[in-house]
């Protein structure tokens, strides 16, 4: 008969795992879908992959700066959403086509190659604009520190 609980299952806490929203869980979720581009890129238009690229470029740039940092709520939407759908939800649409109709003109004029580059190209201005308002952050918060120090360090009018 087992004393206070001696006899039941002993095994360690599970280590809690990391929130989807952290930085390492948005890393490793980057480092799938960087995987997947290349694994899919002999079957996407080379200007495509290229751009995709530049998008996962330009996100990875975005998760480093929470090493400065935390990530601000909106970063972490748009990273996720690159990361987990916008991004990989554009590519497998396109992949899952007919390869006899990536150059065949659709309604509007546009052929799913130009459509897919349209796209990518809009996600990529998206994390670009994302990535400018982190350093501008940044750049914001290095300029109120350098106030900061001058009122704390420096000579006061009232000194005498």
């Amino acid at each position: 008969m087992p004393w206070f609980g001696g006899g039941r299952d002993a095994r360690p806490p599970q280590q809690a795992s990391p929130s989807e929203d952290s930085p390492p869980a948005l890393r490793h979720g980057l480092y799938q879908l960087v995987r997947y581009i290349n694994q899919s890129s002999g079957r996407l238009p080379v200007e495509s992959v290229v751009t995709a690229r530049r998008v996962t470029d330009t996100v990875r740039e975005i998760i480093d700066s929470s090493d400065v940092r935390p990530l601000d709520v909106y970063a972490v939407v748009l990273v996720k959403g690159i990361v987990t759908d916008y991004l990989p939800t554009t590519l497998r649409t396109f992949l899952a086509l007919d390869p006899t109709q990536h150059d065949v003109p659709r309604a509007g004029g546009r052929t799913p190659v130009q459509s897919l580059q349209e796209q990518l190209e809009s996600l990529w201005d998206s994390a670009s604009a994302a990535l400018a308002a982190s350093r501008a952050q940044d750049a914001d918060a290095l300029m109120a520190q350098g106030s900061f120090l001058r009122t704390k360090f420096s000579r006061s009018d009232l000194d005498l």
